[in-house]
């Protein structure tokens, strides 16, 4: 067999290079994105982490739960009251176990059996009178999360578990709602929420490093520092939350200069 002069081989290299590289092209273009999971995965030993978007506010002002967030694509708007009244018709669904002893995105832990609701716009602590269109049963919920950012041309509330089974939405895991607001906002200022809150700085798996750090943080003026046992999914976690802040914005402002030493700090409502 004659052997290939050295044109030959060059062009031959070129064919294979830019067939290689036309179907790269194709097979890029023919999968669509995947989109990101509700729960980022994390190692076994280490505290589930929140739901994406909880910390995705990312203008300077207002503080808090009022700042503009994106998710998946899409920007929201958070309302900074619910003054006037409020009324929306769709669809309602909800979401239990895979979330139950999570962080919502005010900061509290998610109960699943407890009457709340997540919603993409409304203030925090908003209590909601929400009636199944298909069965008329009612009940009242409260505001402390976001969502739902699944079908959001649709979605208008994911409600607990508890929520739903008291509408009657938890087996067929859709139903259409109407939602109204009920009353003022419990705290509410008009840019701020009164209340207690705390800024968890980190979580241990030993119980005796997060009474070392909880000491070091009172003696450096958070005296109400404090250290909050928590089970995660079969594993015992001790959080050391800083505080005690009058206010979701001195909680903000505490979170900013602890951040410095613990980046990962957040702010949550206390009890």
């Amino acid at each position: 067999m004659p052997v290939p002069s050295r044109t030959s081989r060059s062009v031959l290299a070129f064919t294979l290079i830019l067939a290689l590289f036309t179907t790269t092209l194709t097979g890029c273009a023919s999968r669509s994105p995947e989109p990101a999971p509700r729960t980022p995965k994390r190692p076994a030993t280490a505290e589930p982490a929140p739901k994406p978007g909880d910390d995705g506010f990312v203008t300077p002002a207002p503080r808090g739960t009022f700042r503009p967030y994106s998710q998946f694509g899409r920007t929201y708007h958070p309302m900074t009251s619910v003054e006037g009244g409020f009324v929306e018709e769709g669809l309602a669904s909800w979401y239990g176990l895979k979330f139950h002893g999570r962080r919502t995105a005010n900061g509290e832990t998610y109960d699943m059996y407890a009457m709340t609701a997540a919603h993409r716009i409304l203030p925090m602590g908003t209590r909601l009178r929400v009636e199944n269109l298909e069965n008329g049963r009612v009940a009242e919920v409260r505001i402390n999360d976001r969502g739902p950012f699944v079908d959001p041309d649709k979605r208008i509330i994911d409600l607990s578990f508890a929520a739903a089974r008291e509408l009657g939405t938890d087996k067929p895991g859709l139903a259409r709602v109407r939602i109204t607001s009920v009353g003022a906002i419990e705290g509410f200022t008009g840019t701020d929420i009164a209340g207690n809150f705390y800024v968890q700085v980190g979580a241990f798996s030993m119980k005796s490093n997060a009474e070392r750090l909880a000491a070091r943080l009172s003696a450096s003026g958070f005296d109400k520092t404090r250290v909050e046992e928590a089970d995660v999914d079969g594993t015992t976690f001790w959080r050391v939350q800083a505080g005690v802040f009058p206010s979701l914005n001195a909680a903000e402002e505490g979170k900013e200069r602890l951040a410095r030493e613990f980046p990962g700090a957040f702010v949550i409502a206390g009890r």
